[in-house]
C-alpha cells in the first residue's frame, strides 16, 4: 500500500508503540500525540529522531494542536484513553471526560480533513453479558451506575455511539475495534494488567495476588498480533462502519494463568486469594468470562492470532528479566 501519515493518539503507550514500530517499518510516517499520563517516553525514545517518525507532548482536548496534526494525517489511531481497571476505580472522573471529551475532539478534527479514524474501545462494553463468545452485534448488560467499575464500558460505549454517528451522519470513516486483553512484553503492570503483575511477582518471589475466587476466565492477544490488526484494518475500506472484536481464542482462568506462570518462570511464589473488596472497592463487579467471537475480522481482513498463551507468557518474563539486569 502506498505510504501514509498516521496520527497516533497516546502513542507513547504500551499498544501505540508497537503500532508506530510496525507502520515505521512499512515506510509509513508517524506522529505521536501523548501526555505521557499513562505512556512513557522510553517506549518511542528509539524512534525519535528516525526520518517519518514526529513526538508531540500535549493532551489530545488541546484542539489547536490536534487540528494541525490531523491537518497532515490520512489515519487517525484513537489509542489515548483512560485504562486499566485500578485507574478506572480511582479515577472516574478522569475516564469519563478522557474517554468522551478527548473522542469527540479527534472526531471532530478528522472530520474537517476528511482523515480515516480507527476508534480503539474495549471489551468491557459487552459487560455482564453471559453469551459466549462476545459478537460484534450483541445485546449488553451493564452493572448500575453506582459502582464505579461500570464507568468505563459506558464511557466506551458513548465513543463507539458518536463514532458511528460521524460515519452515519456525515459520511466520516470510521471505524471501531474492541479488543480484548492485549499483552506482550513491555507491558507496565501500575494499573492492574495481571500478566505483567503476575510475572514481576513471581520473577521477586513474591505471592501472586489472585483478585476475587480466580475462576474468572479471560482471553489474552499478543501485542503483535493486534497491532497486525489495527494496520491491516486501517487499510480495508469494508471495515469502515463497523465494529470488531480483536482477541485471542485461548480461554484460562486468572487462577491458571498464576499457576501458570509461577511454573513457566520457575518460581517458588505461592498463589495469594485477595478480595475485591480489599484489591479495589467494596460491591466491586467483575465479568465472569470474557471471550470474542473474531468471526468478522477474519472475514474482513484473514486475521487470526499467531501467537500462543505459553509464548506470550515467555516473552514477558525474558522481557522482565532483561530489565532487572
Amino acid at each position: 500500500m502506498a505510504s501514509q501519515h498516521y496520527l497516533i493518539t497516546g502513542g507513547a503507550g504500551f499498544i501505540g508503540s508497537h503500532l508506530a514500530r510496525n507502520l515505521l517499518a512499512d515506510g509509513h510516517s508517524v506522529t505521536v500525540i501523548d501526555d505521557l499520563s499513562t505512556g512513557c517516553f522510553e517506549n518511542i525514545e528509539p524512534f525519535v529522531g528516525q526520518p517519518g517518525f514526529r513526538f508531540v507532548i500535549d493532551t489530545i482536548t488541546n484542539e489547536t494542536v490536534l487540528d494541525r496534526l490531523a491537518s497532515e494525517s490520512q489515519v487517525v489511531v484513537h489509542l489515548a484513553a483512560a485504562v486499566g481497571v485500578q485507574l478506572i476505580v480511582e479515577q472516574p472522573v478522569h475516564t469519563i471526560e478522557t474517554n468522551v471529551m478527548g473522542t469527540e475532539e479527534v472526531l471532530k478534527v478528522a472530520r474537517r480533513y476528511r482523515a480515516k479514524v480507527l476508534l480503539a474501545s474495549t471489551s468491557e462494553v459487552y459487560g455482564k453479558g453471559s453469551k459466549i463468545p462476545f459478537s460484534e452485534d450483541d445485546d449488553v448488560l451493564l452493572g448500575p451506575t453506582v459502582k464505579t467499575r461500570w464507568s468505563y464500558a459506558v464511557s466506551k460505549m458513548v465513543d463507539e455511539c458518536l463514532g458511528l454517528a460521524y460515519f452515519r451522519e456525515h459520511g466520516q470513516p470510521v471505524m471501531i475495534v474492541r479488543l480484548f486483553n492485549t499483552v506482550g512484553a513491555g507491558q507496565t503492570g501500575r494499573y492492574g494488567m495481571v500478566v505483567p503483575r503476575f510475572v514481576r511477582q513471581a520473577l521477586a518471589g513474591e505471592d501472586l495476588a489472585v483478585y476475587g475466587d480466580g475462576t474468572q476466565q479471560r482471553c489474552f492477544c499478543d501485542v503483535r498480533d493486534t497491532v497486525r490488526a489495527l494496520q491491516q484494518l486501517t487499510e480495508k475500506d469494508e471495515a469502515v462502519g463497523e465494529v470488531i472484536n480483536i482477541g485471542g481464542g485461548e480461554e484460562i482462568s486468572i487462577l491458571q494463568l498464576a499457576e501458570r506462570i509461577i511454573a513457566r518462570s520457575g518460581s517458588s511464589s505461592k498463589v495469594r486469594m485477595v478480595p475485591y473488596s480489599e484489591a479495589y472497592a467494596p460491591g466491586f463487579e467483575d465479568m465472569q468470562r470474557r471471550v470474542p467471537d473474531t468471526a468478522k475480522i477474519q472475514r474482513l481482513i484473514g486475521w487470526t492470532p499467531r501467537h500462543a498463551l505459553d509464548e506470550i507468557i515467555d516473552s514477558v518474563i525474558a522481557h522482565e528479566r532483561a530489565a532487572s539486569r
